[in-house]
């Protein structure tokens, strides 16, 4: 049996200096979450989300996959949306790309990658859409611009999903808002793209 002592060792110096810095951190934390955060990102091991935006656990409800996508028939997605409006009370979602995501590169070649292929069709429909746009560009700069439209592309699904949709008819103040991440600064953009209202999606 292969053993990962050390990520527990690690483990224990980090609960141990936390609690040095705090003493209470981890009984106010055992007792709620109440995250004004719901962050939909890359499952990329570089773009951890407390850690950019510098906040502790407990403030930041998180789901992660492949290229942030977001789709109508996956049922993972939409129940951590559900749970964060309905029950945790978000008052922001923030769906977050990066630059260079190998998932959107792959979606935007024609190589077979396998079962991955069928999460990546929906980022080749996005393409599809944009193929103007991107055709016109160089490579790298075409890969990073369909990162920012994958991005867009999300927020709208968010946006369109069925729980948001109804957060907004009962009244709920809730936001979903499109960023991207440079891993290669550490800097997040805001892609100015923000929905506060059915009326304010796009169609």
């Amino acid at each position: 049996m292969k053993r990962l002592d050390y990520l527990f060792e690690a483990n224990k110096a980090w609960a141990t200096s936390v609690k040095e810095r705090d003493p209470e951190f981890f009984s106010r934390l055992s007792k709620q979450q109440a995250p004004d955060y719901l962050w939909i990102g890359c499952s990329d091991s570089r773009v951890p989300a407390n850690t950019l935006v510098d906040l502790p656990p407990g403030e930041v409800f998180v789901h992660r996959n492949i290229a942030n996508v977001v789709v109508h028939t996956d049922l993972n997605v939409l129940s951590v949306i559900q749970y964060a409006v309905e029950v945790l009370k978000v008052k922001h979602i923030i769906v977050c790309g990066h630059y260079g995501c190998g998932g959107v590169a792959a979606a935007m070649g024609d190589e077979s990658f396998g079962l991955i292929d069928n999460w990546l069709r929906h980022i080749k429909d996005v393409a599809r859409f944009h193929k103007d746009e991107l055709d016109k560009l160089p490579h790298a700069e075409r890969i990073d611009r369909m990162c920012e439209l994958n991005v867009m592309a999300q927020v709208n699904n968010v946006a369109e999903s069925s729980v948001v949709k109804a957060a907004w008819a009962n009244g709920s103040d809730v936001s979903v808002h499109g960023w991207i991440y440079d891993i290669g600064n550490g800097v997040l953009k805001d892609l100015n793209v923000c929905v506060s209202g059915q009326c304010e999606v796009s169609r």
